[in-house]
């Protein structure tokens, strides 16, 4: 993503981002994007194990003793 990014434009970026969100709150900001990384993380690295934890089966086969989902109850 920032690979197109030359240096002067990731200073910009970093000049825009310090004017928006001042000194002091830059820090929390930091915390407040890196704790929404970690969660991102973790719920992509949770969902690729359930999905790798399914059974292999046939397309359109179902289990013999799976009831049909209803789609409007």
């Amino acid at each position: 993503m920032l690979g197109n990014l030359s240096g002067s434009e990731i200073l910009i970026l970093m000049l825009i981002v310090l004017l928006v969100f001042g000194a002091n709150r830059l820090p929390e900001a930091g915390k407040a994007v890196g704790k929404g990384l970690r969660e991102f993380k973790r719920a992509l690295s949770d969902a690729e194990n359930s999905i790798q934890q399914l059974p292999a089966s046939r397309e359109g086969e179902q289990p013999r003793d799976a009831k049909p989902k209803r789609l409007v109850e």
